[in-house]
Protein backbone atom coordinates (compact mmCIF):
# COMPACT_ATOMS: atom_id res chain seq x y z
CA UNK A 1 0.00 0.00 0.00
CA UNK A 2 1.62 3.13 -1.20
CA UNK A 3 1.61 6.39 1.00
CA UNK A 4 2.57 9.69 -0.75
CA UNK A 5 3.70 11.93 2.17
CA UNK A 6 3.63 15.99 1.24
CA UNK A 7 5.76 18.07 3.47
CA UNK A 8 8.30 20.63 3.91
CA UNK A 9 11.65 20.31 5.59
CA UNK A 10 11.53 23.36 8.08
CA UNK A 11 8.00 22.54 8.85
CA UNK A 12 8.54 21.19 12.55
CA UNK A 13 5.05 18.96 12.29
CA UNK A 14 6.19 17.25 9.36
CA UNK A 15 9.15 15.81 11.34
CA UNK A 16 7.15 14.73 13.90
CA UNK A 17 4.39 13.47 11.25
CA UNK A 18 7.49 11.25 9.83
CA UNK A 19 8.83 9.95 13.25
CA UNK A 20 5.02 8.68 13.97
CA UNK A 21 4.52 7.13 10.50
CA UNK A 22 7.61 5.58 10.82
CA UNK A 23 6.55 3.61 14.12
CA UNK A 24 2.94 2.70 12.61
CA UNK A 25 5.09 1.19 9.68
CA UNK A 26 7.38 -0.69 11.86
CA UNK A 27 4.29 -1.71 14.00
CA UNK A 28 2.54 -2.68 11.43
CA UNK A 29 5.15 -4.46 8.72
CA UNK A 30 2.29 -6.62 7.50
CA UNK A 31 0.56 -3.68 5.86
CA UNK A 32 3.19 -3.20 3.34
CA UNK A 33 3.74 0.34 3.38
CA UNK A 34 5.96 1.75 0.85
CA UNK A 35 6.78 5.43 1.35
CA UNK A 36 6.71 8.58 -1.58
CA UNK A 37 7.63 11.83 -0.63
CA UNK A 38 6.11 14.70 -2.54
CA UNK A 39 6.87 18.57 -2.27
CA UNK A 40 5.35 20.96 -0.27
CA UNK A 41 6.62 24.81 0.38
CA UNK A 42 5.81 26.61 3.25
CA UNK A 43 7.33 30.23 1.85
CA UNK A 44 8.25 29.65 -1.63
CA UNK A 45 9.10 33.37 -1.72
CA UNK A 46 12.13 32.97 0.35
CA UNK A 47 15.26 33.67 -0.95
CA UNK A 48 17.49 31.07 -1.90
CA UNK A 49 19.97 32.05 0.98
CA UNK A 50 17.02 32.18 3.37
CA UNK A 51 16.39 34.54 6.21
CA UNK A 52 17.01 35.21 10.11
CA UNK A 53 14.80 32.98 11.24
CA UNK A 54 13.81 34.57 14.67
CA UNK A 55 13.07 37.84 12.33
CA UNK A 56 10.64 35.40 10.07
CA UNK A 57 8.89 34.22 13.37
CA UNK A 58 8.49 37.37 14.84
CA UNK A 59 7.03 38.76 11.61
CA UNK A 60 5.01 36.00 10.81
CA UNK A 61 3.30 35.01 14.44
CA UNK A 62 4.36 38.76 16.62
CA UNK A 63 5.69 38.63 19.98
CA UNK A 64 4.36 37.77 22.95
CA UNK A 65 2.93 34.55 24.16
CA UNK A 66 1.77 33.09 21.40
CA UNK A 67 4.92 31.99 19.98
CA UNK A 68 6.13 30.51 22.91
CA UNK A 69 3.53 28.34 23.75
CA UNK A 70 3.48 26.75 19.96
CA UNK A 71 7.07 26.17 20.49
CA UNK A 72 6.52 24.45 23.78
CA UNK A 73 3.84 22.43 22.63
CA UNK A 74 6.14 21.16 19.58
CA UNK A 75 9.30 20.51 21.66
CA UNK A 76 6.97 17.99 23.64
CA UNK A 77 5.16 16.43 20.32
CA UNK A 78 9.02 16.09 19.31
CA UNK A 79 10.02 14.59 22.50
CA UNK A 80 6.85 12.18 22.48
CA UNK A 81 8.11 11.32 18.78
CA UNK A 82 11.33 10.52 19.86
CA UNK A 83 13.41 13.76 18.52
CA UNK A 84 15.09 16.62 19.88
CA UNK A 85 13.65 20.02 18.26
CA UNK A 86 16.32 22.62 19.28
CA UNK A 87 15.06 25.59 17.70
CA UNK A 88 17.45 27.53 19.83
CA UNK A 89 19.76 26.50 17.39
CA UNK A 90 18.60 26.92 14.33
CA UNK A 91 19.75 30.45 12.71
CA UNK A 92 18.05 30.30 9.33
CA UNK A 93 14.83 30.00 7.77
CA UNK A 94 15.53 28.74 4.33
CA UNK A 95 13.92 28.25 0.93
CA UNK A 96 13.35 24.84 0.53
CA UNK A 97 13.62 23.88 -3.35
CA UNK A 98 16.88 22.44 -3.09
CA UNK A 99 16.07 20.42 -0.26
CA UNK A 100 12.82 19.09 -2.40
CA UNK A 101 14.95 18.80 -5.36
CA UNK A 102 17.61 16.39 -3.57
CA UNK A 103 14.38 14.50 -1.96
CA UNK A 104 13.19 13.90 -6.00
CA UNK A 105 16.62 12.59 -6.86
CA UNK A 106 16.79 10.19 -3.89
CA UNK A 107 13.74 8.64 -5.09
CA UNK A 108 15.93 6.89 -8.13
CA UNK A 109 17.83 5.17 -5.63
CA UNK A 110 14.97 4.23 -3.10
CA UNK A 111 16.51 6.13 0.18
CA UNK A 112 14.13 8.95 -0.23
CA UNK A 113 13.10 8.46 3.39
CA UNK A 114 16.55 8.41 4.34
CA UNK A 115 17.44 11.57 2.86
CA UNK A 116 14.19 13.35 4.82
CA UNK A 117 15.40 11.69 8.03
CA UNK A 118 18.65 12.98 7.54
CA UNK A 119 17.28 16.89 6.68
CA UNK A 120 15.21 17.03 9.38
CA UNK A 121 17.66 15.87 11.83
CA UNK A 122 20.02 18.28 10.25
CA UNK A 123 18.01 21.41 10.82
CA UNK A 124 16.02 20.85 13.41
CA UNK A 125 18.36 18.88 16.11
CA UNK A 126 21.76 20.44 14.66
CA UNK A 127 20.46 23.49 13.27
CA UNK A 128 22.55 22.96 9.87
CA UNK A 129 21.74 25.60 6.91
CA UNK A 130 19.61 23.70 4.21
CA UNK A 131 20.46 27.13 2.41
CA UNK A 132 23.87 25.61 2.35
CA UNK A 133 24.54 23.69 -1.04
CA UNK A 134 27.75 21.92 1.34
CA UNK A 135 25.14 20.94 3.44
CA UNK A 136 22.98 18.87 1.06
CA UNK A 137 25.87 17.85 -0.29
CA UNK A 138 27.10 16.36 2.86
CA UNK A 139 23.82 15.06 3.76
CA UNK A 140 23.33 13.18 -0.30
CA UNK A 141 26.87 11.45 0.38
CA UNK A 142 26.52 10.71 4.20
CA UNK A 143 23.21 8.52 2.90
CA UNK A 144 24.63 6.76 0.12
CA UNK A 145 23.94 9.35 -3.04
CA UNK A 146 26.93 11.10 -5.14
CA UNK A 147 28.23 13.95 -3.61
CA UNK A 148 30.08 15.20 -6.66
CA UNK A 149 26.64 14.56 -8.76
CA UNK A 150 24.60 16.29 -6.37
CA UNK A 151 26.64 19.12 -6.06
CA UNK A 152 26.88 19.10 -10.03
CA UNK A 153 22.95 19.21 -10.38
CA UNK A 154 22.31 21.66 -6.91
CA UNK A 155 24.15 24.14 -9.31
CA UNK A 156 21.98 23.34 -12.17
CA UNK A 157 17.92 24.26 -12.33
CA UNK A 158 17.68 20.88 -12.87
CA UNK A 159 14.27 19.36 -11.45
CA UNK A 160 12.99 23.06 -10.26
CA UNK A 161 10.48 22.98 -12.77
CA UNK A 162 9.46 19.35 -11.75
CA UNK A 163 9.28 20.59 -7.83
CA UNK A 164 7.80 23.35 -8.43
CA UNK A 165 5.22 21.40 -10.39
CA UNK A 166 4.35 19.09 -7.08
CA UNK A 167 3.93 22.07 -5.29
CA UNK A 168 1.42 23.52 -7.37
CA UNK A 169 -0.35 20.00 -7.53
CA UNK A 170 -0.13 19.83 -3.95
CA UNK A 171 -2.01 23.26 -3.65
CA UNK A 172 -5.02 22.12 -5.98
CA UNK A 173 -5.90 19.30 -4.51
CA UNK A 174 -6.63 21.17 -1.59
CA UNK A 175 -3.76 20.83 0.89
CA UNK A 176 -3.15 23.89 2.76
CA UNK A 177 -0.90 22.82 5.48
CA UNK A 178 1.23 19.52 5.73
CA UNK A 179 1.95 16.58 6.73
CA UNK A 180 -0.50 15.42 4.76
CA UNK A 181 -0.59 11.17 3.86
CA UNK A 182 -2.19 10.14 0.63
CA UNK A 183 -3.03 6.55 0.36
CA UNK A 184 -3.00 5.15 -2.74
CA UNK A 185 -4.21 7.99 -4.04
CA UNK A 186 -7.37 7.56 -2.69
CA UNK A 187 -7.83 9.12 0.68
CA UNK A 188 -6.06 11.77 2.11
CA UNK A 189 -4.93 12.61 6.16
CA UNK A 190 -3.04 15.74 7.09
CA UNK A 191 -1.61 16.13 10.46
CA UNK A 192 1.07 14.79 12.71
CA UNK A 193 -1.39 11.59 14.68
CA UNK A 194 -0.27 9.54 16.87
CA UNK A 195 1.51 6.32 15.43
CA UNK A 196 -1.59 4.39 17.01
CA UNK A 197 -4.22 6.68 15.37
CA UNK A 198 -2.02 6.56 12.40
CA UNK A 199 -2.27 2.38 12.43
CA UNK A 200 -5.55 2.29 12.78
CA UNK A 201 -6.64 5.00 9.64
CA UNK A 202 -4.18 2.40 7.38
CA UNK A 203 -5.92 -0.56 8.98
CA UNK A 204 -9.43 0.90 7.80
CA UNK A 205 -7.60 2.36 4.26
CA UNK A 206 -6.73 -1.07 3.52
CA UNK A 207 -10.22 -2.84 4.35
CA UNK A 208 -11.40 -0.12 2.25
CA UNK A 209 -9.36 -0.48 -0.88
CA UNK A 210 -9.48 -4.46 -0.31
CA UNK A 211 -13.19 -4.44 -0.59
CA UNK A 212 -13.74 -2.02 -3.77
CA UNK A 213 -10.86 -4.50 -5.45
CA UNK A 214 -13.52 -7.44 -4.28
CA UNK A 215 -16.79 -5.69 -5.22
Amino acid sequence: MRVTVVSDTICPWCYVGKRNLDRAIAARPDLGITLDWRAYMLDPSLPTEGVDRNAYLRAKFGDGERPRAMADALRQAGEDAGIVLAFDKIALTPNTLNCHRLIRWARSLGIQNEVVEALFAAYFTHGKNLADVGVLTSIAASCGMDGELVAGLLASDADTDAVMREVMFAQEIGITGVPAFIIENKFMVMGAHPPEQLIQILERAQVTLAAAANA
